[in-house]
């Protein structure tokens, strides 16, 4: 199990059970506000604005919400004015990992993300430390119910995807960063509902871990992804399967 796509789908699985819904939408929210100061209050013209918008109506976030928080990014409504900051560093094992955060105060920020990551076995590192080793890329996953495996490979590589890997109950689709809108509108076209669909950052090899280092990840991933100010956690980590279900039966 490696740490980009399938954690995400961890999180979707258990987004359905997940009562943290504020919290969820003040990161939505704050991402669409910043989309909205960086690239425009048009959707049409915004693609980082157009996916933070689908990911607030899959919160059920209620319209006045959502345009409350472009009018904010765009100055016709006042409101904080955050700052986008990525911290570099390690996690259990050396997993290394690249922490996204959106925020009003940088230093109670830092000072917050170093004290969780040591709590768990990592250590925050310097500005360019283990950036190097991902990739953005886009990533849309499909469970299997919804479609057979060469179906949905004529979409995806029409589209320009550039890889389909079969999971175990889920198709994972790959794209470039560029091409990541048409994909997603051409699967979207066929009625087809993505368990995730986001841009995000795919590590160039993988660092497995034994049980116990892979419970204090899988913790410290929760911890970081639930504090406020923290939009997305990557990581280069991978956990066998079998790991993986014996933590999962605690």
């Amino acid at each position: 199990m490696s740490g980009h796509s399938k954690w995400a789908t961890i999180k979707h699985k258990k987004g359905a059970l997940d009562a943290k819904r504020s919290r969820i939408w003040s990161k939505i929210i704050k991402e669409m506000t910043v989309a909205a100061r960086l690239g425009g209050g048009d959707v049409n013209s915004n693609p980082r604005l157009r996916t933070a918008i689908v990911a607030a109506k899959a919160a059920n976030m209620p319209a006045d919400n959502i345009d409350r928080a472009i009018k904010k990014g765009t100055g016709a409504l006042e409101g904080f004015s955050y700052e986008e900051i990525t911290y570099e560093g390690y996690g259990p094992g050396g997993v290394a990992m690249l922490i996204a955060s959106t925020t009003d105060n940088k230093n109670r920020t830092v000072s917050e993300v170093r004290s969780l990551l040591g709590k768990y076995g990592g250590s925050i590192g310097e500005t360019g430390c283990v950036n190097w080793m991902f990739t953005k890329k886009g990533i849309i996953t499909i469970p299997k119910e919804q479609i057979g495996e060469s179906e949905l490979l004529e979409i995806a590589l029409n589209a320009g995807a550039e890889d389909l890997s079969p999971q175990k109950d889920y198709y994972e689709i790959t794209t470039s960063m560029e091409d990541f809108e048409t994909v997603r509108h051409a699967i979207e076209a066929k009625k087809l509902v993505p368990s995730v669909a986001e841009l995000t950052m795919i590590p160039q090899s993988t660092v497995a871990l034994a049980e116990d280092k892979a419970r204090s990840m899988l913790k410290l991933m929760e911890m970081l992804e639930d504090h406020d100010d923290v939009q997305k956690v990557y990581a280069n980590f991978d956990i066998a399967d079998e790991v993986m279900e014996a933590i999962a039966s605690e």
